[in-house]
């Protein structure tokens, strides 16, 4: 698939993604990429932030591929049982683990847990060996639930501009390899 060919969907997670996050880049070189907005980025809200990606999906004139990071993927997940639309795929990047009581803000918990069942469209997991937000044994354990691709980023952090990953050519690569596929 060509990115031509698709509605490219950014689901950032937790505050948004900044000027200097690879989400945001993408968004900025990617043609078909548009950003699915949150009415509140700090304090997030489960149901309001399914409801508009099930709003964006079921929207798109083109077959979607969700591009989802950290708190986008718990949304991006809970909202597939009401899409619509076609969904080519979805690119999944440091998945956060909000079924652990340890996470901050706790509030992120009501995002959890993660339904288990395949998903219903091709999916990539990029993980990174030292996710401040989720360990790795976690997200092995959920790309296998859902059939997804994994992905081992080595020790890449929470795979975000803190992290060093604003560009993040290894992730467009790798991103690229995802779409040829689909």
């Amino acid at each position: 698939m060509k990115v031509s060919e698709a509605e490219i969907l950014i689901v950032p997670g937790y505050t948004n993604s900044g000027p200097d996050h690879w989400q945001t880049r993408w968004q900025a070189k990617l043609s078909t990429a548009r950003r699915v907005e949150q009415a509140e980025w700090s304090k997030p809200v489960r149901e309001d932030w399914i409801a508009r990606v099930v709003e964006e999906v079921n929207r798109a004139e083109r077959p979607v591929v969700l591009v989802a990071h950290s708190l986008g993927i718990p949304t991006v997940i809970h909202a597939i049982p009401e899409f619509k639309r076609p969904v080519a795929g979805a690119f999944l990047v440091a998945p956060p683990d909000v079924a652990n009581p340890a996470i901050r803000p706790r509030h992120l918990m009501t995002f959890g847990p993660y339904p288990r069942d395949p998903l219903p469209f091709p999916s990539m997991m990029v993980a990174s060996r030292n996710d401040p937000f989720g360990e790795y044994a976690h997200a092995e354990d959920m790309a296998n639930c859902w059939g997804s691709a994994l992905v081992d980023a080595g020790e890449s952090g929470h795979i975000n501009a803190e992290s060093g990953h604003g560009p993040w050519p290894e992730g467009t690569l790798v991103f690229a390899r995802f779409l040829t596929r689909l």
